[in-house]
């Protein structure tokens, strides 16, 4: 484990012994691309109508697109600690964002804690994140460079990630001030596109070898602010007046065309880097993966503008279908079938095992995940499936938990009872089975009270945000 000299000396020397003895150059390149508290209906490729995608659409029409893909979580911290670790929030070492634990410290990531950076080092990997990490508040431990990775740029913490214009950002362990920047009046370089200068710098940087690159886009999470020539394309559709308001999230005042606008630059952003690879003449060896952290917050469900749930029920925070299930695109020339989709039942806690599948090594601590490779390449009938998926969660409205078996998902929102649906037959999440399905439901029940390792910071108990 990471938390001893000889176990760190012991990682090290297998890092090298493993370059001094394997080729390492044809091992294909990872780009992971995490946009923040975008919606299942938000992209063109399930559906939505209203915002810009062309640049997703295309990667779906190049690749794969995965229909029940989950988060970690449905809020950004522990979704996030998923996708690194490999495991969901019954085990995990981050199960709520900061201060909603019992002590009120924020929970980071530990030295125990083995990220897929980590593994993919073993594998010769060069690894890399820009954007928002939000695993390290305490900027101690959980910080990317002690968590695996060689390059960093962006936000350890989630406060300051909540802005545009930042007056400092993180290079590594160096903290830096962007000069010209004013949060307040939101003034200065918008720092979305600072990620993806520094995102492309590490591609070419190590276009010669394999790389990981875990690009963790801060939008369109709040606040909602973007230059005004982004959102002409919009201004032109005549939308109605969502009027945004001011105070810690800086919002501009057109809420709609921000929010599509947003979307839009990031849209235009994933094809300038798909450019990229393509001009560096790597394009053919990179697997590139698109989704989102958790359910949108943006749209209002009781007045939907953009439908950026699609078809399911609830938004960040819930564990219902639109606060868990996500877009999900993939592309890798000539090896995953163009214009193809899966139904394959996948989770964030996936990701780790499937990077090391692709890299080539086996992960080393005990995780929940599964590869979902073999869904990437069209192989369902090599494709190993979940027993169950399970989410726990508990901020203001928790505790609650959730359980996916196949087409059944029991929900449990501990202040109103148990909820038992059919996914199949109603994805909607609108028809109570619980009392019509008793074994089912007890079934799934016992999963539930079984998949979950008690921590001291994570009790099931009703918790009161804990102020700084």
């Amino acid at each position: 484990m990471k938390n001893n000299t000889l176990s760190r000396f012991l990682v090290v020397l297998a890092v090298i012994l493993f370059a001094a003895c394997t080729d390492t150059k044809d091992r294909p390149n990872i780009i992971f691309i995490l946009a923040d508290d975008l919606g299942y209906g938000d992209v063109g490729f399930n559906g939505g109508n209203k915002i810009y995608t062309p640049a997703l659409d295309q990667m779906a029409k190049d690749g794969v697109v995965f229909t029940r893909h989950y988060s970690g979580s449905t809020v950004c911290g522990p979704s996030r600690a998923s996708l690194m670790t490999g495991k969901h929030t019954g085990w995990s070492s981050v199960r709520e964002n900061p201060r909603w634990t019992a002590s009120g410290k924020p929970a980071d990531l530990l030295p125990e804690d083995v990220t897929v950076a980590e593994e993919l080092k073993r594998a010769g990997y060069q690894t890399g994140i820009v954007g928002k990490w939000g695993l390290g508040e305490n900027l101690k431990d959980g910080v990317p460079n002690k968590q695996g990775f060689d390059y960093f740029y962006g936000f350890n913490k989630h406060r300051t990630a909540h802005h545009y214009y930042p007056e400092t950002v993180f290079e590594n362990e160096n903290l830096l001030t962007l000069e010209g920047n004013d949060t307040m009046n939101k003034k200065g370089q918008h720092i979305h596109y600072k990620f993806v200068e520094k995102a492309l710098d590490f591609i070419e940087d190590n276009s010669s070898k394999p790389f990981f690159l875990y690009l963790a886009f801060t939008i369109p999470h709040y606040e909602l602010t973007i230059p005004e020539h982004e959102k002409e394309p919009y201004y032109k559709k005549d939308w109605p007046l969502r009027k945004m308001k001011m105070g810690h999230y800086r919002n501009d005042e057109n809420g709609h065309v921000t929010y599509a606008a947003m979307v839009s630059r990031m849209d235009k952003d994933i094809a300038i880097i798909r450019e990229k690879l393509s001009d560096l003449g790597i394009d053919d060896n990179t697997l590139i993966i698109f989704t989102s952290d958790n359910g949108h917050e943006y749209d209002a469900l009781n007045n939907e503008f953009f439908n950026s749930n699609g078809d399911f029920r609830g938004k960040k925070r819930d564990l219902y279908e639109g606060g868990i299930r996500m877009p999900f695109v993939a592309v890798w020339p000539e090896k995953i079938q163009s214009g193809t989709t899966s139904d394959h039942i996948s989770a964030f806690w996936d990701f780790l095992p499937t990077a090391c599948e692709v890299a080539g090594v086996k992960p080393t601590d005990e995780i929940n995940g599964i590869s979902y490779l073999p869904s990437l390449l069209g192989k369902e009938n090599k494709q190993k499936e979940h027993d169950f998926l399970y989410w726990e969660f508990n901020e203001r409205k928790g505790p609650m938990q959730a359980v996916i078996q196949n087409d059944w998902k029991l929900v449990n929102i501990h202040s109103s009872g148990l909820e038992l649906y059919n996914l199949k037959e109603d994805i909607g999440e609108e028809n109570n089975l619980a009392e019509k399905y008793p074994e089912k439901l007890q079934e799934l029940k016992k999963r539930m009270d079984n998949a979950r390792i008690e921590h001291p910071e994570f009790p099931l108990v009703k918790k009161e945000f804990k102020k700084k």
